[in-house]
């Protein structure tokens, strides 16, 4: 697998890289974790540069209610948000920002608005959301850390979850939380669970990322009756730290670091993975998230969010 993956990074060094299976529609990735503090946002900042080289188109939304962060690790201002969007009448288009190769809405108390929308409001987030069908091949959801109704429902609305964790012991426990809440919570119920794969940051050595990975796995199986395949793992690397001060995205900073050769190598197995799947069954994409997301946020009356 190491042979492959390092012909296949070749490859996507290349300007002219094509991807072998372009999506046909925009999938939806939700990026989340169990706790703060394991490097999500990074992590999905630099996966998206990296799907972004391999010659996909990619969106990021950063969808954390709270700590919004993707515009400081990206070094950027973006002067619009989707507060924006909702209160100035502004385009979606308005507040997409690029910066390294990377598209961005900026969530700020934009996500926030979400849960005091009128019906009119709502109706018009659902009109901008809908015109990125087909704009992008990926749109990413950095969600905030933790368990909330929100990221339930960022997840459960999604094509897919990646979920990050690290090795110590409180972020396997939180992650392992999250996707228990994922599977058995009240919206479960109302939708099939996307795919959730797991990756593993930080970690000191390959022996301690595989067994982290077969400890949440099996557990999986045996509590959850799921499977919890792992993307990969990303190595402790002091690189990222000197990119964040920065400012830059790790793979623009130091491409050649252990850290960013890891992510490169996650998103040529994920994009492999996901070609092979392509025709298993259609995604809802940016339709079904949307209508998935309209029912949560109009709510059992019809009117305004639960």
């Amino acid at each position: 697998m190491d042979d492959q993956a390092q012909v296949l990074r070749r490859l996507m060094e290349k300007k002219s890289y094509i991807p072998e299976n372009p999506p046909k529609s925009t999938r939806i990735i939700t990026v989340t974790s169990g706790k703060g503090g394991v490097g999500k946002s990074n992590f999905t900042l630099n996966f998206a540069l990296a799907l972004q080289e391999m010659g996909y188109r990619v969106l990021i939304l950063d969808a954390d209610l709270g700590l919004a962060n993707l515009d400081v690790l990206m070094g950027i201002r973006p002067k619009y948000n989707l507060y924006h969007m909702l209160t100035k009448r502004i385009s979606v288009w308005d507040i997409i920002h690029e910066s390294h190769g990377i598209q961005l809405i900026a969530g700020g108390s934009g996500l926030s608005e979400l849960v005091a929308m009128t019906e009119k409001e709502q109706d018009r987030f659902a009109e901008q959301i809908s015109l990125l069908h087909g704009h992008v091949d990926f749109l990413l959801l950095d969600t905030g850390a933790g368990i909330s109704e929100q990221t339930l429902h960022f997840v459960w609305s999604s094509d897919e979850t990646i979920v990050v964790t690290t090795p110590e012991p409180t972020a396997i426990t939180d992650a392992y939380a999250l996707i228990k809440s994922a599977a058995f919570g009240e919206g479960a119920a109302a939708t099939s669970l996307p795919s959730i794969r797991l990756v593993i940051n930080r970690i000191t050595a390959e022996k301690e990322g595989r067994q982290t990975g077969d400890k949440m796995h099996l557990a999986a199986r045996r509590f959850l009756q799921m499977e919890l395949p792992v993307l990969g793992c990303v190595a402790d690397d002091p690189s990222v730290v000197k990119a964040v001060k920065l400012q830059t995205p790790l793979l623009k900073a130091f491409p050649n670091s252990r850290a960013a050769k890891n992510i490169k190598d996650l998103a040529l197995r994920y994009t492999s993975a996901a070609g092979a799947h392509a025709q298993d069954k259609p995604l809802p994409g940016v339709k079904g998230f949307l209508q998935s997301m309209m029912t949560w946020m109009k709510g059992a009356d019809g009117n305004k969010l639960r």
